[in-house]
């Protein structure tokens, strides 16, 4: 677990979960994309041992999507890779994040993901409560931009301009359930397309 966890940090950090089986180049996108437009101070990947609704066949061991995901970081001193779950009952995301709010009382926490995962999101554990816990930031990926926004209003309610987003975030001022969709540049790295080459 990183130090700043059970501390006193005020730390402004971007949450991405995901199995990163493997880590590429899309995650490493939405991490800059995320860190540039709110002005988050760190991003961490919370590599899952085993996404729900994924099933386990053609999935790698937690340990070496650990390390991959670790050594793809390497390059980026803002970017941090745990495994949170690996030490809690559960590994369904809103459990997850209640632990981290409640461990990490003064830190500026909020959830990253990208534009493709609002296709299932409704499907997540909880994902109403989810999103009354913390902000969410919502990073495009190619092809998924319209949908994505249609999605967002309908799944995440209010939707915020990243600016308000990042003066909220710095000013403790979200007012919960709240969302933003960040448009940037596109990155076309898919986990999945990664797997079939290999």
């Amino acid at each position: 677990m990183p130090a700043v966890f059970h501390s006193r940090s005020r730390l402004k950090i971007g949450l991405v979960g995901g199995s990163f089986n493997p880590a590429h180049g899309g995650h490493i996108h939405v991490a800059l994309e995320a860190r540039q437009q709110l002005g988050l101070d760190q991003i961490w990947w919370l590599v899952s041992p085993q996404n729900p609704l994924k099933s386990s066949l053609g999935m790698a061991p937690h340990e070496k999507r650990l390390d991959d995901a670790r050594k793809i970081a390497t390059s980026y001193p803002f970017l941090r890779v745990i495994a949170p779950e690996s030490g809690l009952p559960s590994n369904f995301t809103y459990n997850t994040l209640k632990y981290m709010i409640k461990t990490m009382p003064l830190s500026r926490l909020i959830w990253v993901m990208g534009a493709d995962n609002l296709d299932h999101f409704a499907r997540w554990h909880r994902y109403r409560d989810m999103i009354r816990l913390l902000p969410i930031a919502v990073v495009n990926r190619p092809s998924y931009s319209f949908k994505a926004i249609a999605s967002g209003r309908q799944l995440l309610g209010r939707q915020t301009k990243v600016t308000k987003m990042r003066y909220a975030i710095v000013t403790r001022t979200v007012n919960l359930p709240s969302w933003c969709f960040i448009a940037g540049q596109l990155n076309a790295a898919s986990a999945t397309e990664i797997r079939q080459r290999t």
